[in-house]
């Protein structure tokens, strides 16, 4: 049997599921971290999913906690396997249990207590996710790279400069790519200036120019299982702080270097930011090939009645009605109206279609779904099913980075509208 298929069949995915998400607050008001949509029509979990589906990994635990109900049930109604196969994406949820009442504590914790669940299972090696990156790799090589290297542990580890490398944890490897040091966030810079990578690493590594780079911790794992399961008899709470120092002393931690696009998906500005980057020329990150898959929608394709669309992003089920589209992403079912103009805007959609008993209710104020007429909206995340009236100018400019009002939010410089929220007809912000 090829290597690369045998390391599949005994390989177990496991992705953490996030905590409160408070970094992307209000994205993350109803739902978890790993739910919130992404380039119109995804979600955030949809990438770590469709790594491990693209790399012939089909067993997968999604660790959930945190407003995990639309989590849930996105993974319900999107990862249906053949009930012959020995596939899964299953959910395990934080619980209470004669052991232990308390939630997960951190990204070991909640391993720790779901072992009972993996114990179940036939593997050799175990792979820790996050739930909230947007990057792409075939998780084979690093799988293969571990088994080869003979490691214990291996981590993902990718090149940063200096300014990244202080928000980072960041990783030192010997010259057979042992890890032999690890420093959570340096801030000291004679501690920061200890941890360069060797320039005579970089070609082997494949890493061209002179630039100063370091070895940061990406946050995904590969543990043998029996490694994984004797590293979890304690307290110890989190993998990044706590496992994976320990770890380097007494175990074989190896570090896979990965040289490609990686976002942490953590904050409002990085999550602004990666949606915008979908409008350009070539984005950083292609959702085209190979796929990213989602749950499957039966909507009609977007109309376009009129109006004009520069480096747009349209997913399905829209309607436009001679509005005008810069540099923003247009999510499921959203509606624009006639003379709308939206401005590097990341727009969700909506999760249906208005009537006329809904838009009536009190607390919709009988504005329709979408942007009304004459609108204007700039430099703005507008979350799932937000009403916004006719002749409003939406935009940050001139208000504090940081802002908390009854209508909206502003976070890191940029606007939010919170889901289900409702703009009336003539605001300006």
């Amino acid at each position: 049997m090829n290597r690369a298929i045998s390391y599949n069949h005994n390989t177990l995915a496991v992705i953490m599921g996030g905590g409160q998400g408070t970094r992307l607050f209000p994205l993350t008001q109803e739902r978890a971290k790993p739910a919130v949509p992404l380039a119109g029509k995804y979600r955030l979990v949809d990438i770590p999913i469709s790594n491990c589906l693209n790399s012939g990994l089909q067993r997968m635990y999604l660790l959930t906690q945190f407003n995990s109900a639309s989590l849930h049930r996105h993974i319900s109604q999107s990862y249906k396997f053949d009930h012959f196969g020995n596939g899964f994406v299953e959910i395990l949820a934080a619980e209470q249990s004669f052991s232990s009442t308390s939630w997960y504590q951190g990204t070991a914790d909640a391993v720790r207590k779901n072992l009972v669940h993996l114990r179940n299972n036939s593997f050799e090696y175990a792979l820790i996710l996050s739930g909230d990156q947007l990057y792409r790799m075939d998780f084979r090589r690093i799988i293969e790279a571990h088994a080869e290297s003979s490691a214990d542990i291996t981590i993902a580890t990718l090149p940063v400069v200096e300014r990244d490398a202080r928000a980072l944890g960041i990783l030192q490897m010997n010259p057979e790519r042992r890890i032999v040091r690890f420093v959570e966030k340096p801030k000291d810079p004679d501690t920061l200036s200890s941890l360069r990578l060797d320039r005579s690493a970089y070609a082997g590594l494949g890493i061209r120019g002179e630039e100063q780079l370091y070895l940061a911790s990406m946050g995904i794992y590969v543990f043998n299982r029996e490694v994984l399961f004797d590293l979890l008899e304690n307290e110890l709470t989190d993998f990044g702080k706590h496992i994976i120092p320990s770890a380097i002393g007494t175990h074989r931690v190896f570090s896979y270097v990965f040289q490609g696009y990686w976002e942490d998906i953590g904050t409002i500005r990085s999550f602004f930011d990666a949606n915008l980057d979908q409008t350009e020329l070539l984005p950083k990150f292609n959702f085209f090939e190979p796929p990213v898959f989602t749950r499957p929608r039966f909507l009609p394709a977007s109309k376009i009645n009129g109006g004009s669309i520069s480096q747009g992003v349209l997913a399905d089920g829209c309607i436009i009605n001679n509005a005008r589209i810069d540099r923003s992403v247009i999510g499921l079912r959203s509606i624009l109206e006639d003379g709308s103009h939206l401005h590097r805007v990341v727009m969700m959609g909506a999760d249906y279609y208005d009537s006329p008993s809904r838009m009536t209710r009190p607390e919709n104020q009988g504005i329709p779904l979408g942007v009304g007429r004459g609108t204007r909206i700039e430099n703005a995340i507008v979350d799932k099913n937000a009403r916004i009236g006719e002749h409003c100018i939406l935009s940050p400019a001139g208000k504090p980075q940081d802002v908390d009002h009854p209508l909206y939010f502003i976070r890191d410089g940029v606007l939010v509208i919170p889901k289900n929220g409702v703009i009336p007809s003539h605001t300006i912000l």
